[in-house]
């Protein structure tokens, strides 16, 4: 029966553990996925178009003024006139070109002239150019160009063949020939530190993209560091869908993770600014969320089930002395004498040892309750018990056997022994005075005494101790009497 209860307690627990933890990892899944679907599509619909269009407003506060810069330089009244004129000053054409680079923090200005195919730049004339020169392909080829001017990187002759964005534009005098090419130029690496600065600042990956695909520039710590996008684990996939249109939204997937990457065309730059953002990244916050509050449903579950097992202890504990406790004395009751007799009398059959029962009952009980009340029957019923328990050792059993009377099982007794104890517990009865309500009780008890003999059962012990109580009942009460 004890061992169905605890087998019940566990499955209960089991149950209950298994109902919480599905209840609180379907919250708690449903609230991640939900909010990962937000995150997607606010990375698609707001994010990265928001944050692409603030980058654009920051290149062209950075990189385009070059640009504009080289426009205005090609329109220049000054320099179209001193072209027209002959070149015939080299020193006011090289202090425009550093005036420009000073006011505009350029890294060079030049001007080539289409006439004489000098190349002068800030310190003054750097060479000639010439259609053999390979170096020098680039100006022949702006030369023939349908489009006002185009953007490449080449080394700088002039400082060191440092590899230089120059923002080449073609010059035209007043009736639109060509009269040559000038410019400004910024050094790759600043060029490249911006791109790290807007990387940082919005936390993306941020790179320029020509035409054809090639990776123009992309910030110091990019994970993809030059070459083609058509290269780019993902992104090769997806490289037409971009270069081919003005821009969009698109996904891929690289290094095992899902990218999502808005490209926007830049006409004044002649590139295409890509926006990359890192699902993976993203939802580190949510990931972080859903961790914790996995956590916190685990130690919640865990104190939810700690406090169900200990009130499940609790009340099977009042349970269990409910159904084997009398309520009244304290005693074991019938239910629990059953199971303690028969456990008793195996281990003295096993242990071949002697065991005898005492059957007590109070002497004109009904008279206590009938002149004093049956609330001072319950004071002495108390009495009688304590007193009956204080006399007995700690390995005898004691219980109420019903009304006003006990069964007391002696182990490892014989007779002579049990009929002594019997009459200890009878002169501790009746020297004793139970008071209620400022009144002293006082009571006798008659008592009946068995020894266990062979073949018996409990029922054959109870019984014939319940005749020695007959006995003693006839004889006058309060005495004791033995079979």
């Amino acid at each position: 029966m004890i061992q169905w209860k605890l087998s019940d307690k566990r499955n209960l627990i089991v149950i209950l553990a298994l109902l919480l933890g599905a209840g609180f990892a379907a919250t708690t899944l449903v609230s991640y996925y939900v909010s990962k679907a937000a995150v997607r599509e606010s990375i698609v619909a707001s994010e990265l178009p928001l944050t692409s269009d603030t980058l654009y407003s920051e290149i062209q506060k950075d990189l385009i003024r070059p640009v504009f810069v080289s426009s205005m330089m090609a329109h220049d009244t000054f320099l179209r006139d001193w072209a027209l004129a002959g070149e015939r000053d080299d020193g006011s054409i090289i202090k425009y070109l550093r005036e420009v680079k000073l006011r505009f923090g350029a890294f060079t200005t030049f001007f080539i002239s289409e006439r004489t195919k000098t190349y002068y730049q800030t310190e003054g004339v750097l060479k000639k150019v010439s259609e053999t020169e390979p170096r020098d392909a680039w100006y022949f080829r702006v030369r023939s160009l349908q489009a006002p001017y185009e953007i490449n990187l080449d080394p700088d002759q002039a400082n060191r063949d440092a590899v230089t964005s120059f923002i080449n534009f073609r010059v035209l005098d007043y009736d639109g020939r060509f009269l040559g090419v000038t410019g400004v130029g910024l050094t790759v690496d600043s060029v490249r530190k911006l791109v790290t600065d807007y990387q940082e600042r919005f936390r993306r990956s941020i790179m320029f993209v020509d035409r054809q695909g090639a990776i123009a520039v992309f910030a110091t710590r990019s994970s993809i560091a030059g070459g083609n996008i058509r290269d780019v684990e993902g992104l090769g996939a997806i490289a037409d869908s971009i270069l081919k249109g003005s821009g969009g939204t698109f996904e891929y997937r690289r290094d095992g993770h899902t990218h999502f990457l808005n490209a926007r065309f830049i006409p004044e730059l002649n590139w295409f600014l890509l926006v990359d953002r890192d699902e993976h990244e993203a939802l580190t916050g949510i990931r972080d969320t859903l961790y914790l509050n996995l956590a916190i449903c685990v130690v919640i579950t865990a104190i939810v089930l700690l406090a169900t097992s200990l009130t499940i202890n609790r009340y099977q504990r009042r349970l269990e002395a409910m159904a084997t406790t009398d309520k009244l004395t304290g005693l074991a009751n019938r239910q629990a004498f059953d199971l303690l007799m028969a456990q008793a009398i195996s281990e003295a059959r096993r242990g071949r040892e002697p065991l005898c029962a005492l059957m007590l009952d109070i002497d004109r009980f009904k008279a206590v309750n009938d002149r004093h009340g049956h609330l001072a029957g319950d004071a002495v019923l108390q009495g009688v018990a304590n007193a009956t328990k204080s006399a007995l050792r700690a390995s005898d059993i004691v219980c109420r056997w019903g009304g006003e009377e006990f069964l007391v099982v002696l182990k490892r007794t014989p007779l002579a022994q049990a009929v002594t104890l019997a009459e200890l517990i009878r002169e501790t009865v009746e020297q004793q005075a139970f008071h209620y309500a400022g009144t002293d009780i006082r009571v006798t008890v008659s008592i009946g005494v068995a020894t266990d003999a062979e073949g018996d059962g409990p029922q054959d012990l109870v019984e014939r101790a319940d005749k020695s109580l007959y006995e003693a009942k006839t004889s006058g009460r309060n005495c004791v009497r033995a079979i």
